[in-house]
């Protein structure tokens, strides 16, 4: 099992896990004395995964970083997007080599929760550091990460906070401002209702693949289905305001870093293994990237890099790319 420490603060509790370098369990102190609990754990939490499940599913929660984002994939091209060549992607991880494998303590102060990750010698990439850090005095925690970068690259890049969705439809209101809307070339899933590849100029009206228009920003929504939304051009700025308990969730990052926002709505949509038509949780996802659809399609000339939107992010031999960003409970 993944090892995990605690940190407590004036306005709360953190958790990170060795595993993914994962936000745990994490209770957030309002003002008015509530206890808050954004994050998201996935169901399965207390079960043991099939040895053939990748090791970001067996403590799926919270928070964590990506690098590369996304995972390789067959695909043909299509529609101005290339084709996929799993056998030239740098990482057969989903969502890279730290989502999957146990991360290690490093020294850190007595008001930070910090880690690092080797990665295999033949990556283009040597290692993450993370940094986990309460705000004191405020109902927020401060993220830092560091790649330390061994060879010259191209990859595309990404955060990964999910939270807890209320169980009545419409219970939670998202707060973002994109330029477009994208859908995904494809199907996430079976269940999958947005109509493929998708540039929606107002992203509060999506077409559904029965010819109905959905306003995502309303969730969760009363059916079944597991669906992508990329925003563009978001502004390193997004709000949730959970109405049924009376809370607003901020995101704060970089966006010169992480120019979009990746929108993964899991909302009882996956019938199969571990998933089994229980998962409920919102992926508020700051990225780099080409949806999830991995290095090869993000890194070449696809239809949202063509509107002027980086998809992915170049590397140079020995530099140390660092970023922040911040999740504030208010």
């Amino acid at each position: 099992m993944s090892g995990a420490r605690s940190l407590t603060w004036s306005h709360g509790v953190v958790s990170v896990e060795t595993l993914g370098g994962m936000l745990g369990p994490t209770l957030f102190v309002l003002g008015d004395g509530r206890q808050i609990a954004p994050f998201h754990i996935a169901p399965w939490f207390d079960g043991d995964l099939a040895s053939d499940q990748p090791g970001i599913l067996r403590r799926l929660r919270g928070e964590w970083p990506c690098v590369p984002f996304g995972a390789a994939s067959r695909r043909a091209a299509q529609d101005g997007w290339p084709a996929s060549d799993p056998a030239s992607e740098p990482d057969p991880f989903p969502h890279g080599y730290a989502s999957n494998h146990d991360w290690r303590w490093i020294e850190s102060t007595e008001n930070e929760l910090a880690l690092a990750i080797d990665y295999p010698p033949t990556h283009p990439i040597s290692g993450l550091r993370r940094h986990v850090q309460p705000v004191p005095g405020e109902a927020a925690i401060d993220f830092r990460l560091s790649i330390e970068v061994r060879h010259h690259c191209t990859l595309p890049i990404g955060l990964h906070p999910v939270f807890r969705l209320p169980a009545a439809p419409g219970g939670m209101r998202l707060d973002i401002r994109a330029r477009t809307g994208c859908t995904l070339p494809g199907r996430v899933d079976p269940s999958s209702i947005f109509a493929p590849d998708q540039m929606a100029e107002d992203w509060h009206a999506i077409a559904l693949t029965d010819g109905t228009t959905l306003d995502p920003g309303d969730v969760p929504w009363g059916r079944d289905t597991e669906d992508l939304l990329q925003l563009l051009e978001v502004g390193g700025h997004a709000e949730l305001h959970n109405l049924a308990e009376n809370y607003r969730v901020r995101l704060d990052w970089n966006a010169d870093h992480f120019p979009d926002l990746l929108l993964w709505f899991s909302n009882f949509g996956r019938k199969h293994e571990p998933w089994n038509g229980k998962h409920l949780a919102l992926g508020v996802e700051p990225v780099c990237s080409a949806f999830d659809l991995g290095s090869r399609i993000s890194s070449s000339p696809n239809p949202i890099n063509a509107r002027g939107t980086p998809t992915a992010r170049v590397f140079a031999s020995g530099e140390v790319f660092e970023t922040g960003y911040r999740v504030t409970i208010e």
